[in-house]
């Protein structure tokens, strides 16, 4: 459904007008179509993933500099993850809220605007004095970053959305995906580049900032809104390729939040999903936000070599994830559930090394089992993200998306940051590993049950195609 952005939408009620979508041009003519339309999927695409790979250079370096704030500011270790979780819960809430907003926004407009303000939140970490000195006030200002963190994604699977069409969604998807693991790695490499150079943990949020306005100019030169607001006819037109799942008649008089209602609150399906992603999230976060202080307290690792772990966790997932879009496309034939329990018992696994490996082993060790486990945990999480844009219509998809990543952002983020902190400091790290262990038999659980209901669905559409 194309948005429109006369006087009565909710766009002009609720947002400032210059975010609001732009409406759909006069349609070009068929050999224009042909020409701007592959051009045009390629610019975009590119916008996204540039963009989106900027977002992590700032989204959370605090554990990159934790055991610094550790040392040299006095911060507990249970200081440390209330700040880690006060930006992830933020994100979580804002990744919603923002979904609803940037289903009816221009991503030209959204993505870049919420990547400059978060560029402009590091830069005052960076800049300003007294900030280390309080975990309340360093805190605020990243709940600040993880609201403004929330303007990324849901443009970016709007986009993808818009531009790309179901049979080609789950490895474009996967393509896209690996932006994380750019920026996440970008971001110890930013780092450690800043420390040696200018010596300072303040250094390792200043820096990525200024690199991060840069992007934000360029993903706006890049980014376009929707085909229709081009000129170009709609993606599933252009593809011949028809989405799973779309509105009826009845959701044309809706409002937004009667719609919202329908396709995700009282979707039992997308809940669990957003179970699921809970889970996935306090694996993901778990193991990656305390592998520097894991690795300095158990395994000896220096300040760098804690810092080259997280990089290795996040690298590793680029080709992770692009082998489960390969095997949820072509072994598993679209089914997406297999595809994430099958990386998720390789979790659980290299979990089992990362903790129960002898002290006195290699640290390489223990840099195999965090790659092994960034090469896995990113598949499912994709996945889950990939499956709430295909299970809904395409005008809230942003929103699904959304709703997925708010309850994997507050109620797993919270898991993995200041609830394993606070099991680090009260029990010690083999009582916080079972319990990250628990996550992943839970995750399992709960993407099967969502398997079985997709392929319900599957079933269900099959026969009203007959």
């Amino acid at each position: 459904m194309t948005q429109t952005t006369t006087s009565g939408t909710w766009a002009d009620k609720g947002l400032m007008r210059f975010l609001a979508a732009p409406p759909p041009a006069e349609r070009l003519d068929d050999a224009t179509v042909q020409k701007r339309y592959p051009k045009l999927r390629l610019q975009v695409f590119l916008g996204i993933f540039i963009g989106y790979a900027g977002y992590y250079l700032v989204r959370n370096n605090v554990p990159l500099v934790a055991t610094i704030l550790r040392d040299e500011e006095g911060f507990t270790t249970l200081g440390l993850g209330i700040v880690t979780n006060a930006v992830l819960v933020a994100y979580g809430l804002s990744k919603f809220l923002s979904a609803i907003v940037s289903d009816r926004s221009s991503a030209r407009l959204f993505l870049p605007i919420g990547l400059a303000l978060s560029a402009l939140a590091n830069l005052f970490i960076g800049f300003v004095p007294g900030i280390g000195a309080s975990v309340a006030f360093f805190a605020v200002i990243m709940i600040f970053n993880g609201f403004v963190q929330g303007m990324g994604w849901p443009p970016s699977g709007r986009t993808l959305v818009h531009w790309f069409s179901t049979s080609e969604r789950g490895s474009k998807t996967a393509l896209w995906n690996i932006a994380h693991n750019i920026g996440g790695a970008g971001s110890g490499a930013l780092a450690g580049l800043a420390l040696a150079t200018f010596g300072n943990w303040q250094a390792a949020f200043w820096f990525p900032g200024i690199v991060c306005l840069v992007i934000a100019v360029i993903a706006f030169f890049l980014l376009r809104d929707t085909p229709e607001s081009e000129g170009l006819p709609p993606i599933e037109e252009y593809r011949a390729d028809p989405a799973p799942v779309s509105s009826d008649a009845a959701d044309d008089d809706a409002t937004t939040w009667q719609t919202v209602n329908r396709y995700v609150l009282r979707n039992a399906t997308m809940v669990k999903l957003a179970m699921a992603n809970v889970f996935v999230y306090t694996l993901r976060y778990g193991v990656l936000v305390w592998a520097p202080v894991y690795l300095a307290d158990e395994r000896g690792a220096s300040l760098g070599e804690g810092i080259a772990g997280f990089s290795l966790f996040e690298l590793a997932g680029i080709p992770g994830t692009l082998l489960c879009g390969y095997l949820s496309d072509k072994v598993f034939r679209g089914r997406r559930s297999p595809a994430g329990i099958t990386f998720l018992i390789g979790v659980f696994l290299a979990v089992l090394v990362y903790w129960l490996s002898p002290v006195d082993w290699p640290l390489g060790v223990s840099y195999a089992a965090l790659v092994v486990i960034g090469g896995l945990i990113y598949g499912p999480v994709m996945l889950i993200g990939l499956q709430a844009l295909d299970l809904s219509p395409r005008k809230v998809a942003g929103t699904a998306a959304g709703f997925t990543g708010l309850f994997g952002y507050v109620l797993g983020a919270t898991l993995a940051s200041t609830g394993i902190g606070l099991a680090v400091h009260n029990f010690g790290w083999d009582v916080t590993f079972i319990l990250i262990l628990a996550c992943v038999l839970l995750a399992i659980a709960f993407m099967y049950s969502v398997g079985r209901d997709e392929q319900a669905m599957r079933k269900r559409n099959l026969a009203e195609r007959v």
